[in-house]
């Protein structure tokens, strides 16, 4: 085990507790900027990492009744598809397979980082779009194609990226089902990111690029970290800390997209 990364662990974690942004946007560009890991290495693992701590918010969830199984299964059905075609193109596509699409992905991530940080920011504005102009009365046909769509789209940007499945997917949930709880919301978008993360994590590993001993590292540090960061979470205004991590994704989105 190496202290340094289990130290990031326990700093990204600590963020995640308090803003309940994903892992994602913040483990893996920390894992390829600051500590130089292959972008396909910090992908994989920071994958089966966000697998092994969302496992945990969703019995969570589950238990308190706040996830809808309906919306999760739709989601998965897009997601789980699309994840599996974009690593296999990702690995046939590539000369040296998927650690030879080292910079489509950190494009990828950089693009992923972006719209991460456009969607902390107007969150709340596009759910009252929505609730505005469909009144919660959208065609269930089409809501449900919808979801579906909105599947497939995480499952190509997480398996690239790793990011996505915490703020996008939250966001996007929010504008097709603005009349749904916010609690519901993101304990189906929770629910969902498992077999998700886990299916592109278990694609990254078949491929060689997850790396165990840092998979390890990195929750020795992160799980006290989310521990700590819930706890704290109620004494930090928010609209202080959602604005200033939106400003930090912006600028690590736009270093990975100039490498």
């Amino acid at each position: 085990m190496d202290l340094k990364y289990s130290i990031a662990g326990f700093a990204v974690g600590a963020i995640v507790g308090l803003t309940g942004v994903g892992g994602g946007s913040l483990m893996t560009p920390l894992l390829v900027l600051l500590f130089g890991i292959h972008p396909s290495v910090a992908v994989g693992t920071d994958l089966l990492y966000a697998s092994i701590t969302k496992a945990g918010g969703t019995i969570a969830h589950n238990i308190r009744g706040t996830v809808d199984w309906r919306i999760t299964a739709k989601l998965a059905a897009g997601s789980l598809p699309a994840a599996a075609l974009t690593l296999f193109v990702l690995a046939k596509w590539f000369p040296g397979g998927i650690g030879g699409a080292a910079n489509v992905i950190s494009v990828a991530l950089g693009i992923a980082l972006l719209l991460t940080a456009v969607a902390l920011i107007f969150r709340k504005k596009i759910q009252s779009w929505s609730l505005s102009h469909h009144g919660g009365e959208r065609d269930p046909r089409l809501t449900a194609v919808l979801t579906v769509i909105t599947g497939a789209v995480l499952g190509v940007l997480v398996s690239i990226s790793s990011v996505g499945a915490g703020a996008l997917g939250v966001t996007a949930l929010f504008f097709l089902y603005p009349r749904l709880p916010a609690v519901r919301i993101v304990g189906s978008d929770i629910a969902h990111a498992v077999p998700l993360t886990l299916v592109a994590g278990i694609g990254h590993w078949l491929l060689g690029s997850v790396d165990w001993m840092l998979l390890g590292s990195l929750l020795i540090g992160s799980l006290p970290g989310i521990w700590l960061g819930s706890h704290v979470s109620a004494k930090v205004p928010e609209r202080f800390l959602r604005p200033a991590l939106a400003c930090m994704l912006v600028l690590v989105g736009t270093k990975l997209i100039a490498r």
